[in-house]
C-alpha cells in the first residue's frame, strides 16, 4: 500500500469532519480514520464524497500505511484516556520521528506527560488548542500548537495555511515546550468564561435597571460591535436578542438560566490558585455558573430574602446608562485578558517555559471564540516589548482604562444599589484598584497570622529597626503569653 496522505486525522465527529475538509481545501491529501468504521465510509459517501484530497481507511495498519513519513497523525477524539489509548494504540506502527498531535481539549498537565513519554520513544508529540467550533474547523481556526519543537518544521505550513488569519498573518504560531499549546488554550476558555459572564452581566443590568426589551438590548449591543467591543461573543449576543421564537417573542427569555460547563474555566482557575496568580474575573464566573446552577435554591431564597426595589424611572438618562455601562464592559474585559496573560507568565516561569507571548495575542485574533478587536492591540503591546510585566502597563491599556473609569465605577455603584449580582465587573475593579495600591492591608493579616500561630512577618524597609531587621523573619509574643517559638518549617 503506497504512502499517499500528507497527514491523518482520527475522529470523525462534526470538528474532525470539518478540519479534514478545510485541510484538503489546502490542497494537502488527508487520511481518515474513525474507531467506528461505518462512520468513515459515511463521510466518504457523504461530506467527502468526490474530494481527492481525502481518503479513508478502515483500521490502523491501513490507516499508518497511507500516511507519508515522517507521519503527521492529528487526534481529535474525547480528551482523557481516549488520547491515551489511541496512542497506544497507533505505537507498534510508528517509527522515530513520527509526529502526534492531540487537538482535542486535554488538560496540560496530561500533555506534559505525553511530550516526555513519547520522546523517550523517539515520537514527537504536539499538543494543540483549537479554538472557534464547528465553523472555525471549517473554514479557519486558531490552532496553539506547542510540544516537541522538532515538529514545527513539518506542520507549520498545514496548520498556517488552514487556521484564521488576520491582517493576512496566519492565527497559528508555535507556543513553546511540553503542554504550554494547552495551556494557552486553557486560559482562552477561561477569559471566553469570563467575556461571556460580563456580557451577561451588561444584559441583566440593561433588562432590569434600565427596563431595557430584548429587542433593545441587542440594538445596543449591534452599536457597541461597531466600536472598542467589536468582538464575536458580542457579535453572537446580538443575534441571540434579537432572535425570537414562533410566537414572536425574544427565545432567549424562555431558556432556563442555569449554566453548563465543560470544565476548562475551573481548570484555570485552580491553576491560578495553584500558582498564586489572582486571575479573579475568570474565578468569579466559574462560580457564577455554579450560583446558576442552584436554580431550585435561588428560586426558594427569591421568596424568603429581600433586597432594594428597582424604581421604574430608575435610570433618568439612558444613553449616559448605556455608555457608562459600554465603558464599564471594555475595561473588564482589558482586566480579564491582563489577568490571562499574567497566569501564562507565571505558568513560564513556574514550568520552565519560553513563550511566545505575541504570538499567542495573534492566535486569538481571528477563527477563535475570544477573537476581538482590541487583541490588536495586545499583539502590539507584546511585539514592542516581549516581555511585558503587565498588560496594563502598557499605554494603551493604561489610556483606555483611565477613560473607562467613570463609566465603570457609576455602572458598579449602580447595580450595587440596586441589587443586581455583578459579580464579574465588581472583581475586575476590586483588582484593579487593589493591583495600583502601592499598599495592601495584607500587613495586617500577617499580623493575625503571627498572633495564632507564630507564622512571623517581615517588615517594611523604612521602617527597620534593631529589633525589627529588615528582611528577617520575625514573631513577637503579641500577648506575653504566647512564646517565643515561629512556626518557621511551614506556610499556611
Amino acid at each position: 500500500m503506497s504512502a499517499v496522505a500528507d497527514v491523518g486525522l482520527i475522529g470523525l465527529a462534526v470538528m474532525g469532519q470539518n478540519l479534514i475538509l478545510n485541510i484538503a481545501d489546502h490542497g494537502f491529501k488527508v487520511a481518515a480514520f474513525n474507531r467506528t468504521t461505518s462512520k468513515v465510509q459515511h463521510f466518504l459517501d457523504n461530506e467527502a464524497k468526490g474530494n481527492d484530497n481525502v481518503v479513508g481507511a478502515f483500521s490502523i495498519e491501513e490507516f499508518v500505511a497511507k500516511l507519508k513519513k515522517p507521519r503527521r497523525i492529528i487526534l481529535l477524539v474525547k480528551a482523557g484516556s481516549a488520547v491515551d489509548a489511541f496512542i497506544d494504540t497507533l505505537l507498534p506502527h510508528l517509527d522515530q520521528g513520527d509526529i502526534i498531535i492531540d487537538g482535542g481539549n486535554s488538560h496540560f498537565p496530561d500533555s506534559n506527560r505525553r511530550a516526555k513519554e513519547l520522546a523517550a520513544k523517539g515520537i514527537r508529540f504536539v499538543g494543540s488548542g483549537v479554538s472557534g467550533g464547528e465553523e472555525g474547523a471549517r473554514y479557519g481556526p486558531s490552532l496553539m500548537p506547542g510540544g516537541n519543537e522538532e515538529a514545527w518544521p513539518y506542520i507549520k505550513e498545514i496548520f498556517q495555511s488552514v487556521s484564521a488569519k488576520s491582517d493576512g498573518e496566519p492565527c497559528c504560531d508555535w507556543v513553546g515546550p511540553e503542554g504550554s499549546g494547552h495551556f494557552v488554550k486553557m486560559v482562552h476558555n477561561g477569559i471566553e468564561y469570563g467575556d461571556m459572564q460580563l456580557i451577561a452581566e451588561a444584559y441583566d443590568i440593561m433588562k432590569r435597571i434600565g427596563g431595557f426589551t430584548s429587542k433593545e438590548i441587542g440594538e445596543v449591543f449591534a452599536k457597541w460591535n461597531k466600536g472598542v467591543l467589536d468582538s464575536f461573543l458580542v457579535e453572537i449576543t446580538r443575534d441571540i436578542l434579537l432572535f425570537d421564537d414562533v410566537d414572536g417573542t425574544p427565545l432567549v427569555e424562555k431558556i432556563l438560566d442555569s449554566a453548563g460547563q465543560k470544565g476548562t474555566g475551573k481548570w484555570t482557575a485552580i491553576n491560578a490558585l495553584d500558582l498564586g496568580m489572582p486571575v479573579t474575573l475568570i474565578g468569579e464566573a466559574v462560580f457564577a455558573r455554579c450560583l446558576s446552577a442552584v436554580k431550585s435554591e435561588r428560586v426558594k431564597a427569591s421568596h424568603i430574602l429581600s433586597g432594594p426595589e428597582i424604581p421604574k424611572d430608575a435610570i433618568k438618562d439612558k444613553q449616559a446608562f448605556v455608555d457608562d455601562l459600554e465603558q464599564a464592559l471594555y475595561a473588564s474585559k482589558i482586566i480579564s485578558y491582563a489577568q490571562g496573560f499574567m497566569l501564562i507568565r507565571e505558568a513560564a516561569k513556574e514550568y520552565g517555559w519560553k513563550l511566545n507571548n505575541p504570538a499567542i495575542a495573534l492566535m486569538w485574533r481571528g477563527g477563535c471564540i475570544i477573537r476581538s478587536v482590541f487583541l490588536g492591540e495586545i499583539t502590539k503591546a507584546y511585539r514592542v516589548n516581549p516581555d511585558l510585566e503587565n498588560l496594563l502597563f502598557d499605554d494603551f491599556f493604561k489610556n483606555a482604562i483611565n477613560k473607562a473609569q467613570s463609566g465603570w465605577r457609576k455602572t458598579l455603584a449602580l447595580s450595587t444599589t440596586y441589587g443586581i449580582a455583578s459579580p464579574a465587573f465588581a472583581t475586575a475593579l476590586a483588582f484593579y484598584d487593589g493591583y495600583r495600591s502601592a499598599r495592601v492591608p495584607a500587613n495586617l493579616i500577617q499580623a493575625q497570622r503571627d498572633y495564632f500561630g507564630a507564622h512571623t512577618f517581615k517588615v517594611l524597609p523604612e521602617a527597620a529597626s534593631e529589633n525589627l531587621p529588615e528582611g528577617k523573619n520575625i514573631h513577637i509574643n503579641w500577648t506575653g503569653k504566647g512564646g517565643n517559638v515561629s512556626a518557621s518549617t511551614y506556610d499556611a
